[in-house]
């Protein structure tokens, strides 16, 4: 074993795993005073439900199970995780080591994190409408029918891989380093067919939605940059030089589309907002991370910097196009996903048209962004329809005014009244 890889990738699955939480925050300050407890839930659920089924059948339809027609694995192969835990006198270990030398078990505990977070990304799109209950079933269904699938086809050899038949077809490998297509453009495709079969919250368009705490917005985008250090030099799987690089990339094109966001945003409202800086910080995180490993140092920041502008950009179509994506998922996560995944074309190392490559890259990332759309879309309009039809989304609208938290939960975030009523009695 290698135990210098085995610490790293167990460390990388634990800042991974910090992700969603920061995700929480980073909603949570956006969404309204009574809808920030609901938020917190629905990440907690992202966590927890994607963690039971990663277990029975997750990880076996990613990563372990026998490939079925490029699409999935055998759910069957690595039920409850059987091909990787074993006991052995009574303490339960990795069955085996994988490539890199560190357990199969490490490569469990990493790719669930994964998971997990591109589940939390979609309920910003949602938030301050949606029943807890109907949540909870959606990530069990999601996990399973799409996100298990797309990693076994990006990440495991399938259809979208560097060695599936599209690249094969192509004459180019498919790249896609740590998720543009399987966690970014999956999640925000996902979230905009739920938000347009669950529909607008009450005055969208029509009265401000303004975030209620913007300290917890700038928090969880801090939180967000410090774990995607797991996130995408992690996925070099190993404590190595790429790992190295992943991390300097990375910050480089965040750095970048944060500075963008901002001067874009100073251009059209003469201001540099701290929101607009944590949404730019996000942009640029998303952005790089199918790219980090084959962009060198300059394109990282002009592809962040790209990044940066597209999204800031496109968070405004949803007014145009009256779409309700509460919280922007679609502008940054889909735009800057599709944005990272498709400028490896002209700026990957070696393949990219503006990086000593050709055509044929730029091809090949097109391609398996278009059909990560489109199967991302299919599964979850599916699922999405099917609960609409059946338990339904949404709270009544008299619970959605009166505040999702109270409806949902039966708590509030903060206890203004009791507040107040402390105040006046120090008055009296």
């Amino acid at each position: 074993m290698d135990s210098g890889n085995a610490a790293w990738i167990l460390t990388s699955a634990s800042l991974v795993f910090l992700m969603t939480p920061g995700v929480a925050f980073f909603y949570g300050g956006m969404v309204r005073a009574k809808a920030v407890l609901n938020m917190f839930m629905l990440e907690a659920a992202a966590l927890s439900v994607t963690m039971i089924i990663w277990t029975l059948w997750g990880w076996s339809i990613a990563y372990a199970g026998s490939d079925i027609g490029g699409i999935f694995g055998d759910p069957a192969s690595g039920f409850l995780l059987k091909d990787s835990m074993v006991a052995k006198d009574g303490v339960f270990t990795s069955t085996g080591l994988n490539a890199n030398k560190y357990p199969v078990s490490v490569d469990v505990a990493f790719q669930v994190a994964f998971a997990m977070i591109t589940v939390g990304l979609i309920c910003g799109a949602i938030a301050e409408r949606v029943k807890y209950s109907t949540w909870m079933i959606f990530v069990a269904l999601w996990v399973t029918f799409d996100y298990a699938p797309m990693a076994h086809m990006v990440w495991n050899g399938g259809l979208l891989s560097g060695d599936g038949a599209i690249s094969t077809a192509i004459g180019a490998a498919a790249h896609d380093f740590a998720g543009g297509t399987v966690v970014h453009i999956n999640a925000a495709v996902a979230a905009l067919v739920i938000v347009l079969i669950i529909g607008k919250r009450k005055g969208f368009g029509t009265q401000p939605f303004r975030p209620h705490n913007v300290p917890f917005v700038m928090l969880g985008a801090f939180l967000l940059w410090f774990g995607w250090f797991g996130f995408n030099a992690g996925s070099a799987f190993a404590a190595n030089g790429t790992a190295g690089y992943a991390w300097v990339s990375t910050s480089a094109a965040t750095a970048a589309a944060m500075l963008s966001w901002g001067f874009t945003e100073k251009i059209r409202s003469g201001h540099y907002t701290a929101m607009g800086a944590a949404s730019g910080m996000v942009a640029g995180l998303v952005a790089i991370t199918p790219a980090a490993d084959v962009v060198s140092p300059l394109w990282a920041i002009v592809l962040g910097a790209i990044a940066g502008v597209l999204t800031c950009l496109a968070c405004g179509l949803k007014f145009r196009f009256g779409y309700d994506d509460s919280l922007d998922v679609v502008g940054v996560h889909g735009v800057g996903g599709f944005t990272g995944t498709v400028l490896i074309g002209f700026f990957g190392e070696g393949t990219g048209l503006l990086a000593g490559g050709d055509w044929k890259q730029l091809v090949v990332q097109v391609l398996i962004a278009l059909c990560a759309i489109v199967y991302s879309a299919v599964i979850t309009a599916i699922i999405a329809f099917a609960l609409e039809k059946t338990i339904g989304w949404r709270v009544t609208e008299a619970q959605e005014v009166g505040g999702i938290d109270l409806a949902d939960q039966g708590e509030r975030a903060y206890d203004f009244a009791g507040t107040a009523s402390s105040v006046l009695k120090e008055v009296r």
